[in-house]
């Protein structure tokens, strides 16, 4: 149970650095319209959920930062981090899928 409430912590900073991914994004590329919008921001915060303790972790590491940074620290720019790149990936495959499907 100790492991469960541990990851409960991390759930704040985990959502709040999807949030700032994902608007971040936006502010990065305007969106074309409301719809889009509403679509890369749910994007964002979903992989930025899902993916942001691995993500910070993995920075940490790579930077050799993990010893010096706290878990929501990592949690939160990893967070901000998948959330932000999410976006940008799934552009990437769209823009190739819209060029080769023509």
């Amino acid at each position: 149970m100790a492991y469960f409430s541990e990851t409960q912590d991390l759930w704040l900073p985990r959502a709040v650095g999807a949030c700032a991914g994902a608007a971040v994004s936006l502010i990065y590329m305007l969106p074309k319209g409301r719809r889009e919008a509403a679509s890369r921001f749910m994007t964002g915060l979903v992989c930025g959920l899902i993916f942001g303790g691995p993500v910070g972790l993995w920075g940490a590491e790579r930077m050799h930062l993990a010893g010096e940074l706290s878990a929501g620290e990592i949690t939160l720019a990893g967070s901000a981090l998948a959330s932000l790149t999410a976006w940008w990936g799934l552009g990437v495959l769209a823009r190739l899928a819209e060029k080769w499907g023509r």
